[in-house]
C-alpha cells in the first residue's frame, strides 16, 4: 500500500483516513495547543508574557546595539585598509554574533545583558567576527589568524595584488553569489583559472583577456570524470552531483572547533543534551539517476532514470514483538529501536518503555494484540503512575498525523485509566482537556460523545475544585478557540456534577470586571449547558438566568450577542415551561430590538421568538405585534443569516395561541410574500425549507386557500427550483388542511399548474412535482373527475417519450393516481393505461422498468383480478422472464406483483406457470436487499395455497443443498411458512424424511426449518411434538456443534408453543437431553441452550429446572459452579416468588434454627 501513498499519508485512490485533512481551518487550531508543562494560574501566564515580551524587547535593543558597533568597526577596518595599516587590521576588536543567545546560556550568577570582560586579559588579536549576510563586505579583510571567511561572505580582491592570506580553515562559497576574482592570483585554488591576459575583478573583461577560457564540452566534461572514477555521467548529473557536494559541504554539521572559534569564549556555559532529545530523523536522500553511457555507448538515447518509489527512511527495523512502525510514528516511539537490555534501565525507564510498547499494540497492533495491551494499561495503570502514562498518551493523541480508528483507541485508553487512576489525575487535568476538549466540537458525533465521556469521568474523579483550578485560564484566552473549547468542556463538567455545584464560579465568572472574554465564556457554558442538558435546565432555569441577564446591556457588543443566543438556548431548553424565570430579560430584549441592528438584533429576534411560544396566549399576542414591526422592517434585509433567524422567529409568533388570523392577513402576509417568495429563497436549501416551514405555520392559521391562492401562479415561473418549492408549499398545505376551501376556480388553476410544472420539470430530483401531483389529486377526491383524462392523456404521450426520466416520471404518477381513478369509478380509463403499460414492459432501462411494474402493481390492487385488462393469465407469463432481472427496484415491484396476483388471482394461472415462477423465485432468495427475500418467502406460501404443497416443497427441499447460507436459511423460512399456510401435517413428513439424508447442510437446513415451522405455528405444535422427539432426541446428541444449537432453538421455539397443553412428559423428556449441553464452550450453543432452559422454565415450571440446577451449586470444580450459578440467577430473576416451595427443607443445627412454625410465618 505504501507504493499509493505520497509524502502527506494521502492515499491515491481514497480519501484520507488522517483526522487533520479533513478538519476545518478552525478545527485544526487545536494543534495550537501544547501539553508540555503543568497548569499554571492566570496570574503566572500574564506576568511570564510579560517578561517574555520585556526580554524580547531587551534582546532587540542588545541586537541593534551590537550591530552599531559592528557597523562603526567596519567603517574603522576601511579607514586602516586604505592606509595599508595591516597590523592594525588583524587588531579588528570582535562583536560576538547574534547566535550564541540561542545556543548557549550563562550561568545564573552573571546578568544577561551584561557582557563580561576580563580586567586583566592580555591584549591579543580576538577572533573576527562573522559577517552578517546583509554586511557589506570589507575590501582586503582576509583573517591573518584563522579567521577566515565564512560561507555566507563574497570572497575578497587582496589590495595587494600578489599574494593571498593563509587558507582559512574551512572556506565555503554561497551558490549564487558571483565569485571576485583576485587580480594575478594565479595560485588560488579558489580562483576561476583565467587565459592570458588577467583582469582586475571590478572591471568588464575585454576580447583579449576572455581568450584563453573556452567553455568545456559535454564530452570533456564526460571523459575527465570517467577518467576519474570510471562511470560514465550526462551533463544534468554532473551538474546535480557538483550541486549536491556544495549543499553537502556547506550543510556539514560544525564540529566543536568550529563552534569556539565562531562564539564567544567567556561569559557562556555548555549546556549538556537534554535526555528527552530525540534528533530529527528524514527521509534518506533518493538515489540519484543512472547514468547514461557515454563514448562507445550508442549515441544519441538517454535512459530513463530510475525513481525509487519506495523511498527509505534512515532508521533500523521494528523488533518482531511490536506491531509494524509508521515512519510518523518514531517520533514518540523511537526509543523502542534501540537493541537495549532490560537491566541496564532505570525502573522509570523500565516503566516508561512498557508503556511504549503497549501504547504502540493499541495504536498499530492487531486485534489479539491491541485487546491485550489495552487490558494490561488497564490493571497496570495504579502502578504505572499518571505521569508516565499521560506524558505519553497525550502527545500522542496531539499528533497531526493521527487517524480516526487510533484517535478512538487512545481515547478509550484515556477512558480506561481514568476509572483506574481517580484522584490520581489531578495534576494531569489541565494537560487531558488541552487534547479532549478539541473532541467535543469534531464533526463525528461519536468522536463528540467519546469527548463527552472522559470530561465527564475526569471530573468525577478530579472534583470540582480541581476542574475549575485547571480551566480557569482558559476562560478569558485570547484564542477564541480556546474559550469555545472550555465552555463546552464546562457544561460537561456541569452535568457529570450537577449544575448547582457549578453556580457559584459561574455567577462569578459572568460579572468579571477585568476582561470581557471572561463575560463571554461564562454566558457562553451557560448557553451549552442549555444546549446539553435541555430539559433538565428547568430546576436551575431561574439560576440561570439571573447570572447571565445583565450580558444584554453589557458594553461590549460580542457579549450581548452571546447572552441573547444563552437565553434563546435556555428558552428552547424549557419549552413550553419557564416563563415565569424570563420576566427580567423581557425588557432589555425589547429595548435591544429597537437599539441594536446586524447580528446583535438577529440575537435578540431569536431569543424573544423562543421566549413568545412560552407566554399565555394574551401575553403572546401583544408582544407579538410590538416584536412583528420590527420583524416586517427586516423582511428587507440582504443579510442571509438574518433572513433565517426572522423567519424562524415568524414562524414561531405565527404558531402562538392568542395571534389572530385576521392580523396574520393583513399585516404579515402582503410584506411576507412581497420579500421572502422570490425566486433567490429557493436556491440556498436552509432558506428554502425555513421558507416552506413559516408558509405552512401561516396556512394552519389564515386557512389553506388563502396560501395556495397567493403561490398558485407561481406554478408556471420559469425558474425550476422556485416552482418546486411552490409545489412542495403546497403539497403540504394540502396534507394538513386538505381542499375543503379550494373553490373551482381556484381547483382548476391549481390542476392546470400542476400539469405545467410537471411537464417542465428536468432536475434528477422529481418526487417533489410526483408527491405534489399524488397529494392534489388524492385530495380532491372525486373533485378531480374532470381532469382525469387529461391526466391520463399527459401521462400517455409521455410514457412514449424518447428521455427514460420523462417515462418513469409517468409511470410513478400513474401509481399515484390509481387510487383516484378508482374513486372517480374511471375502470375504462384504467383498463386503458393498464393495456398501454403492458405494451411498455419491454423497456430496457431497469428504472424505468421497475416504475412500470410499479403502476401495474397500483392498477391491479385497485381493479381486482376479473376485471383486470389484460388479463391475468396473459400478464403472468410475461412478468416470469423479468423475474430474472437482478435490478433491485425491477425485482421488488415484480415480486410484489407476482404475490398479489398469487393472493389473489392465483386460479386464473395455470400450475404450470406457477411451477416456473418457483424455479424463478429460488433465485430472488440470493436478493441483497430484505424486503425482496420477505416478499419471495410469502409468494412461495401463497403459491402453495394455489397449487398443494408438494411440488413446492420438493423445490424447496432441493434447495437445500446449496452452498450459500443466506440463501438456505431463506428456503427454511419459505418451507416454515408453506407448513403454515397449508397445515404443518402436509411438511411435516417429507422434512422429516429428508433429516435421514447424511449431509450436514440438508439436516441443518430440516432442523432451521422445524424451528421457524413451530415459532409460526405455536399451538398447533402440541399435535406434533411425539412425532418429533425421536428427530430431537437425534439432533441433540449429535457431534456437530450447529446440530446441538439448532436443535436447542427448535426446542425452544416447541416448549413455548404447547404451555399449558398437556405436554410436560415430552417436555421432560426433552430437557434431559437439553442439559448436558449447558457446559459447550461455543458462545452461540451456550445461548441456544440457556434460552431452551428459560422456555422450559415457563413450561415445565420453575421447581423441575430447580431440581436439576441444585446437582452442581456446589461442584468442587469451578467451571461447573459458574454454569449452574448462571442458570439459577436466570430463574431466580425470572421466577422469585415461585421457587419459595421448591427449595430443600434445611434441618435445625447447633448453631442455627431454620424451621418455622405457621404461626411464626402468620406473625
Amino acid at each position: 500500500m505504501a507504493d499509493f501513498q505520497d509524502e502527506e499519508g494521502v492515499e491515491q485512490f481514497g480519501a484520507s483516513k488522517r483526522i487533520v485533512d479533513r478538519e476545518s481551518d478552525y478545527s485544526k487550531r487545536r494543534l495550537n495547543r501544547s501539553v508540555a508543562g503543568d497548569a499554571s494560574t492566570y496570574a503566572e501566564r500574564v506576568k511570564e508574557a510579560q517578561l517574555e515580551r520585556e526580554k524580547d524587547n531587551t534582546m532587540k535593543q542588545i541586537a541593534q546595539k551590537r550591530r552599531e558597533e559592528a557597523e562603526r568597526a567596519a567603517a574603522d577596518a576601511r579607514l586602516a585598509a586604505a592606509r595599508g595599516d595591516d597590523a592594525e587590521k588583524d587588531a579588528l576588536p570582535s562583536a560576538p554574533s547574534e547566535e550564541p543567545a540561542a545556543k548557549r546560556a550563562k550561568p545564573a550568577e552573571v546578568e544577561w545583558e551584561d557582557m563580561p570582560v576580563a580586567a586583566d586579559a592580555p591584549a591579543q588579536p580576538k577572533p573576527a567576527r562573522r559577517n552578517r549576510w546583509d554586511a557589506t563586505p570589507v575590501a582586503g579583510d582576509v583573517g591573518a589568524a584563522g579567521g577566515g571567511g565564512s560561507w555566507d561572505a563574497t570572497p575578497k580582491i587582496d589590495a595587494g595584488g600578489g599574494g593571498v592570506g593563509p587558507t582559512p580553515k574551512r572556506t565555503r562559497s554561497r551558490w549564487d553569489e558571483t565569485p571576485l576574482i583576485r587580480a594575478g592570483a594565479a595560485g588560488d585554488p579558489n580562483a576561476t583559472p583565467l587565459g592570458a591576459g588577467a583582469f582586475d575583478g571590478g572591471a568588464t573583461p575585454g576580447p583579449g583577456q576572455l581568450a584563453g577560457m573556452v567553455t568545456p564540452d559535454i564530452h570533456g566534461l564526460a571523459a575527465q570524470h570517467m577518467a576519474a572514477a570510471n562511470v560514465p555521467m550526462t551533463p544534468e548529473q554532473y551538474n546535480a552531483m557538483r550541486y549536491e557536494r556544495e549543499i553537502e559541504a556547506r550543510n556539514a554539521p560544525l564540529t566543536d572547533e568550529d563552534l569556539d572559534l565562531m562564539l564567544p569564549s567567556e561569559g557562556y556555559k555548555i549546556l549538556p543534551v537534554p535526555d528527552s532529545y530525540v534528533p530529527i530523523r528524514t527521509p534518506a536522500r533518493k538515489l540519484m539517476a543512472t547514468p547514461t553511457p557515454y563514448g562507445g555507448a550508442t549515441p544519441g538515447f538517454y535512459a530513463m532514470p530510475d525513481e525509487d518509489r519506495g523511498q527509505g527512511f534512515d532508521v533500523p527495523d521494528t523488533p518482531a514483538d511490536l506491531p509494524t512502525m509508521k515512519p510518523e510514528d518514531y517520533q514518540y516511539f523511537a526509543p523502542l529501536l534501540k537493541e537495549t537490555e532490560e537491566e541496564e534501565l532505570s525502573l522509570e525507564e523500565q516503566k516508561e518503555r512498557k508503556i511504549m510498547k503497549l501504547l504502540l499494540k493499541v495504536k498499530n497492533g492487531t486485534p489479539p494484540q491491541r485487546k491485550s495491551a489495552l487490558r494490561q494499561l488497564t490493571d497496570k495503570a495504579r502502578e504505572f503512575g499518571a505521569g508516565p502514562l499521560f506524558n505519553q498518551i497525550l502527545p500522542l493523541l496531539m499528533s497531526p498525523t493521527l487517524e480516526d480508528q487510533e484517535r478512538h483507541l487512545l481515547v478509550k485508553v484515556i477512558d480506561r485509566i481514568l476509572y483506574k487512576l481517580d484522584d490520581l489525575v489531578r495534576p494531569y487535568v489541565h494537560k487531558i482537556l488541552v487534547v479532549i476538549e478539541p473532541l467535543l466540537i469534531d464533526e463525528d458525533y461519536y468522536a463528540r460523545v467519546e469527548g463527552r465521556e472522559i470530561i465527564s469521568n475526569l471530573s468525577k474523579a478530579a472534583g470540582l475544585a480541581t476542574m475549575i483550578a485547571a480551566m480557569r485560564p482558559d476562560i478569558d484566552n485570547i484564542d477564541e478557540y480556546v474559550r469555545n473549547t472550555t465552555a463546552r468542556a464546562f457544561a460537561v463538567v456541569a452535568q457529570a456534577l450537577g449544575i448547582p455545584a457549578l453556580l457559584p464560579f459561574l455567577k462569578a465568572v459572568c460579572q468579571s470586571k477585568k476582561s470581557w472574554q471572561a463575560r463571554h465564556t461564562g454566558i457562553k457554558i451557560s448557553q451549552q449547558i442549555a444546549i446539553l442538558l435541555g430539559c433538565a435546565v428547568l430546576p436551575h432555569l431561574k439560576s440561570l438566568v439571573e447570572i447571565i441577564e445583565h450580558g444584554l446591556q453589557d458594553e461590549n457588543q460580542k457579549v450581548r450577542t452571546i447572552t441573547a443566543l444563552s437565553v434563546a438556548a435556555l428558552a428552547e431548553s424549557a419549552a413550553p415551561y419557564g416563563i415565569e424565570s424570563f420576566d427580567s430579560v423581557l425588557k432589555p430584549l425589547w429595548k435591544g430590538i429597537r437599539a441594536h441592528r446586524g447580528k446583535v438584533l438577529a440575537a435578540f429576534l431569536k431569543a424573544i421568538g423562543f421566549i413568545i411560544p412560552l407566554m399565555d396566549a394574551m401575553y403572546a399576542n401583544y408582544y407579538t405585534r410590538e416584536v412583528m414591526v420590527i420583524l416586517i422592517r427586516e423582511f428587507a434585509s440582504a443579510d442571509e443569516e438574518m433572513k433565517k433567524i426572522t423567519l424562524k422567529v415568524v414562524k414561531q409568533c405565527v404558531g402562538t395561541d392568542g395571534v389572530e388570523p385576521e392580523y396574520i392577513r393583513t399585516e404579515v402576509m402582503p410584506e411576507f410574500f412581497k420579500n421572502f417568495w422570490v425566486r433567490r429563497m429557493a436556491l440556498d436549501r436552509r432558506n428554502y425549507n425555513q421558507l416552506v416551514e413559516t408558509t405552512l405555520e401561516i396556512a394552519l392559521k389564515v386557512g389553506a386557500s388563502e396560501i395556495i391562492g397567493r403561490v398558485v401562479e407561481d406554478l408556471k415561473d420559469e425558474s425550476e427550483p422556485y416552482r418546486r418549492m411552490v409545489m412542495e408549499t403546497i403539497t403540504k398545505v394540502i396534507e394538513k388542511l386538505g381542499t375543503a376551501d379550494v373553490d373551482a376556480r381556484l381547483e382548476e388553476l391549481l390542476i392546470d399548474g400542476i400539469l405545467y410544472a410537471f411537464q417542465e420539470q428536468t432536475a434528477d430530483d422529481g418526487d417533489v412535482m410526483l408527491t405534489g401531483f399524488g397529494t392534489v389529486v388524492s385530495s380532491l377526491g372525486k373533485r378531480s373527475k374532470p381532469y382525469l383524462p387529461q391526466i391520463c392523456g399527459t401521462i400517455k404521450w409521455r410514457l412514449n417519450n424518447k428521455s427514460a426520466d420523462v417515462r418513469q416520471q409517468a409511470a410513478d404518477l400513474i401509481s399515484k393516481i390509481a387510487k383516484v381513478m378508482k374513486i372517480c369509478e374511471e375502470e375504462q380509463l384504467m383498463g386503458h393505461l393498464g393495456v398501454v403499460l403492458y405494451e411498455y414492459l419491454g423497456e430496457e432501462y431497469p428504472e424505468v422498468l421497475g416504475s412500470i411494474l410499479g403502476a401495474l402493481k397500483g392498477i391491479v390492487n385497485v381493479t381486482g383480478m376479473s376485471r383486470m385488462t389484460p388479463p391475468v393469465k396473459d400478464l403472468l407469463p410475461r412478468l416470469t422472464p423479468i423475474l430474472k432481472n437482478r435490478h433491485e427496484k425491477v425485482q421488488e415491484n415484480c415480486i410484489d406483483l407476482v404475490g398479489r396476483i398469487a393472493d389473489r388471482g392465483a386460479e386464473f394461472v395455470p400450475a404450470r406457470e406457477w411451477m416456473r415462477i418457483c424455479f424463478e423465485l429460488l433465485e430472488m432468495l440470493k436478493a441483497t436487499k430484505k424486503a425482496i427475500r420477505r416478499a419471495t418467502v410469502n409468494t412461495f406460501g401463497y403459491i402453495a395455497k394455489a397449487i398443494g404443497p408438494q411440488d413446492v416443497l420438493a423445490t424447496l427441499l432441493n434447495n437445500l443443498k446449496v452452498q450459500e447460507r443466506q440463501n438456505r436459511v431463506c428456503t427454511t423460512v419459505a418451507i416454515a411458512i408453506v407448513a403454515e399456510t397449508c397445515s404443518p401435517f402436509t411438511v411435516l413428513p417429507a422434512l422429516m424424511n429428508e433429516y435421514r439424508v447424511p449431509e450436514l447442510n440438508i439436516q441443518n437446513g430440516v432442523l432451521k426449518s422445524l424451528a421457524f415451522l413451530f415459532e409460526y405455528i405455536g399451538e398447533m405444535g402440541k399435535d406434533y411434538i411425539y412425532a418429533v422427539t425421536p428427530l430431537l432426541e437425534d439432533a441433540l446428541m449429535d457431534r456437530d456443534l450447529v446440530h446441538r444449537q439448532t436443535s436447542g432453538t427448535v426446542v425452544k421455539h416447541l416448549t413455548l408453543g404447547v404451555f399449558g397443553l398437556g405436554c410436560e412428559d415430552a417436555l421432560q423428556h426433552l430437557l434431559n437431553f437439553v442439559w448436558p449441553n449447558v457446559f459447550e464452550q461455543s458462545p452461540h450453543v451456550i445461548t441456544a441452550v440457556l434460552e431452551c432452559i428459560e422456555a422450559m422454565r415457563v413450561s415445565l415450571g420453575p421447581t423441575k429446572v430447580l431440581q436439576h440446577t441444585l446437582q452442581g451449586l456446589w461442584h468442587p470444580a469451578r467451571k461447573v459452579r459458574e454454569v449452574y450459578w448462571k442458570i439459577y440467577n436466570n430463574l431466580y430473576i425470572g421466577s422469585q416468588a415461585a421457587l419459595v416451595p421448591a427449595y430443600p427443607r434445611m434441618t435445625d443445627d447447633v448453631l442455627n434454627q431454620y424451621t418455622r412454625s405457621h404461626l411464626e410465618l402468620f406473625l
